[in-house]
């Protein structure tokens, strides 16, 4: 057993474990054990059942508002268990101050932090927040919903249903990302040469409606990423990466992210990979095996989200992700999704990136495509050829990104990205 997000050791009892109460009662259920040494083992205490009532003492004098718990304690091991969950009254202070978890130490939330998790406790979202603007222009959103809905003409009515316009009928922010001036982040793109310091083209899409930052970004997709080929009479168009999947990306990538935050969605292009950076991590709500298996979707931003939707720029809640896998299911090369608390990243290669691995490459990574942890031994010994040549292929292919090496020493295992 070891410490985690969720899960906190306490030899002693100090007021300390109260931070932790906080951020338990603000980002999620956790377990604080009393009695448990860094290393996970029971010391337990001698007066356990006096120490549990201090402990809830403690919590209901100190933190505010009061959180919902348990708290036991085990006869065996005398262990004190204290479980908290997460409350809907947010934010929960602790000292006038609201804390969260950060893997297993416990911190001050920051202001942005702060502004959501008041919002949440009102049952609000950040888009239904009045925009403080009276006068905005919809000219690119009217133009797209009579394309692709047939309404005639846009008018105050059409703008209330799809969400722009609070019952005091004051534009939110939702109405002000959709008009045709807005004062958010937008689309950094930028495409590279052989690395980073060679800038080949830059282009910020920004103060404009994100229908358009969404349609700009797939324009410049289509310039770098497609081309024609002429076979025979016909002209066909290659993607060097599934325009779909771009689609998806960029699509969840406005949909998602946070929108409190000045920053902008980059894409940096390069020529075997475009790499898709969205501000925020996860919905709250949301585990990381939920969001990349698709099966559930717990919308940031539910106006956005229902906009993109109807418009047909997302299929339906929560199987961007999958979609995206499901496109490259052929490929030799699969998609990275990496996820932290501040961001999501995409990273979506190339098809014919291929083209560039040696046979002998190839037949490394057909032997780990079937999942398959191996050491550089084991692979020389499946294949027959002298460890020194695996290794130097291997080499090659790390350098390339196509497998992923754990560990060190003798215990160095690879299997494919």
């Amino acid at each position: 057993m070891k410490e985690s997000r969720f899960l906190e050791f306490k030899k002693e009892i100090t007021n300390s474990f109260l931070k932790t109460v906080s951020a338990f009662a603000n980002f999620g259920d956790g377990t604080i054990l009393f009695g448990v040494d860094d290393r996970g083992n029971p010391i337990g205490f001698s007066e356990a059942d006096s120490l549990r009532l201090d402990i809830e003492n403690r919590i209901n004098d100190s933190i505010k508002p009061k959180p919902e718990y348990s708290i036991s304690v085990n006869p065996k091991n005398n262990v004190i268990t204290l479980s908290v969950s997460e409350g809907k009254y947010k934010p929960y202070f602790y000292k006038g101050k609201a804390y969260r978890r950060s893997d297993t130490a416990t911190i001050e939330v920051d202001q942005a932090e702060l502004r959501r998790l008041t919002l949440e406790g009102e049952n609000l979202y950040f888009e239904e927040l009045p925009c403080g603007k009276k006068n905005l222009s919809f000219d690119y959103f009217e133009a797209k919903i009579i394309e692709k809905l047939g309404i005639k003409a846009l008018n105050d009515d059409i703008l209330r249903t799809f969400g722009f316009i609070n019952d005091d009928k004051k534009f939110n922010n939702a109405g002000e990302l959709f008009s045709d001036k807005n004062s958010f982040g937008g689309i950094d793109i930028a495409r590279f040469g052989s690395s980073i310091s060679e800038i080949f083209d830059r282009e910020t899409i920004s103060g404009v409606s994100i229908l358009k930052q969404y349609d700009d970004a797939l324009a410049a997709f289509r310039r770098y990423y497609q081309y024609e080929k002429i076979q025979g009479a016909e002209r066909e168009t290659i993607s060097r990466i599934p325009e779909e999947a771009f689609r998806e990306a960029v699509a969840n990538a406005l949909v998602h992210r946070t929108w409190d935050v000045n920053s902008h969605i980059r894409v940096a292009m390069f020529s075997d990979r475009i790499e898709i950076y969205s501000p925020g991590g996860l919905p709250k709500g949301t585990t990381e095996e939920e969001y990349l298996n698709g099966s559930i979707s717990n919308l940031r931003n539910p106006i956005i989200g229902n906009v993109f939707f109807r418009l047909h720029y997302i299929e339906m809640f929560g199987t961007g992700i999958r979609r995206i896998k499901e496109l490259y299911a052929e490929a030799f090369k699969k998609p990275d999704f990496s996820i932290t608390d501040n961001s999501i990243s995409v990273i979506l290669p190339c098809f014919d990136r291929i083209t560039g691995i040696s046979e002998d490459g190839r037949k490394i990574l057909a032997i780990l495509e079937e999942g398959r942890i191996l050491s550089a031994k084991e692979l020389s010994e499946k294949l027959e050829w002298s460890k020194d040549k695996t290794i130097r292929i291997l080499n090659v292919l790390l350098k390339e990104g196509y497998v992923r090496k754990d560990g060190g020493g003798r215990s160095t295992k690879y299997s494919k990205r």
